[in-house]
């Protein structure tokens, strides 16, 4: 299964420059939120594959402007082609704006999915917006990551954990890619391909 997954930043290459081409081949579009609701909904037009999103802690205006043709998938687990993929999305609160979460906020929401992790028995992709607390997120507070998601990939052992939130642009040694025990784990920022089934991951991204 082919991904494109998202964050933070429109792709140019994607939307000013668009090419049907571009997107021939990819199974499932993922975004990792602070992403325009109209470049989802475009992808959404002209992409046959399903368009899943969380939201990111500037995607207040998702209320009044929701992407059209997408799917949310906060607080769940959506599974597609037998895919289990669980979305949670936000960042550590640092303001009191929208979709801002303190741990024991975002260890509240996970305690509710007990019931949907135990009937799915687990997951295969876990999709936030902020990173893991030190897998290369921040040092400042509204970067920091979330110590309950290294709990997730502990217990479950998804595949893949995604996010966005953390900027390739802030910093040259921030990581596209990086791995926890037996888990993948991709900054999403502004684009990112890759197979689902692919062993050598590291070696074969594609930005």
């Amino acid at each position: 299964m082919k991904i494109l997954a998202l964050a933070d930043e429109e792709s140019k290459y994607l939307w000013d420059f668009y090419e049907k081409s571009k997107l021939e081949g990819i199974d499932l579009i993922i975004s990792c939120g602070d992403l325009d609701p109209h470049y989802l909904s475009f992808l959404a037009t002209f992409c046959t594959a399903p368009v899943l999103y969380v939201r990111g802690n500037h995607d207040a205006k998702y209320e009044r402007i929701p992407p059209e043709g997408c799917i949310e998938i906060e607080d769940k687990i959506y599974v597609h082609e037998g895919i289990r993929i669980l979305g949670l999305g936000g960042s550590m609160l640092y303001s009191g704006g929208a979709n801002q979460y303190t741990e024991r906020d975002m260890r509240k929401r996970i305690r509710k999915l007990w019931f949907q992790i135990l009937r799915h028995r687990g997951f295969d992709i876990l999709v936030t917006h902020a990173p893991a607390y030190q897998l290369n997120d921040g040092m400042d507070l509204p970067h920091q990551g979330f110590k309950v998601f290294l709990e997730l990939m502990e217990k479950y052992k998804p595949r893949f954990f995604i996010h966005g939130h953390v900027h390739m642009s802030y910093n040259r040694k921030q990581k596209r890619y990086d791995k926890f025990m037996d888990t993948h784990i991709i900054n999403a920022y502004e684009r990112c391909e890759f197979d689902y089934d692919d062993d050598n991951l590291q070696e074969h991204l594609i930005r």
